[in-house]
């Protein structure tokens, strides 16, 4: 009994760990979504931007304001691949995190099997117990029978 006390103890901690790391893996999946959406903002601002100065391809535009804007695209470009980076990394955390909550289920799985095992095995135990003392008594019942019998007869 102390022994499926302890696996009781250690599904508790393994379900707190399972916790844990479901919270985690959400933390994760928002830091990549806020990481996509502030990908998606860059890339529509620079659709913005290239819309903008797209209008003015007839106009006249000093050729100070043409290269300030073409670094300006290319800083904006240079941010875009950054945040690509950034993508890629929350990404690697993310299946991190789905790894670790797979093995802490996993782990709370296992556990869970072997108390329903032990508890099947405690549970057969004590049904021969009770089938033994059952015999037993049915045994001395019927000694009692036939030995009360032949005791009343002589």
């Amino acid at each position: 009994m102390s022994s499926l006390n302890a696996l009781m103890v250690a599904i508790e901690a393994a379900m707190r760990k399972r916790d844990e790391a479901r919270q985690a893996l959400q933390v994760r999946v928002r830091a990549r979504q806020a990481a996509q959406e502030q990908m998606d903002q860059l890339q529509d601002y620079a659709e913005q931007m290239q819309q903008r100065w797209g209008a003015h391809e007839n106009q006249a535009v000093q050729p100070e304001v043409m290269y300030h804007q073409y670094q300006f695209m290319e800083r904006l470009s240079h941010a875009a691949g950054l945040q690509t980076k950034v993508i890629q990394d929350q990404s690697i955390r993310l299946e991190a995190a789905q790894k670790a909550l797979m093995a802490c289920e996993l782990r709370l799985t296992s556990l869970e099997k072997v108390v329903a095992a032990r508890r099947r095995d405690i549970a057969l135990a004590q049904t021969r117990r009770e089938q033994k003392q059952t015999d037993e008594r049915a045994a001395l019942q019927f000694i009692g029978r036939t030995f009360g019998m032949q005791f009343q007869e002589a």
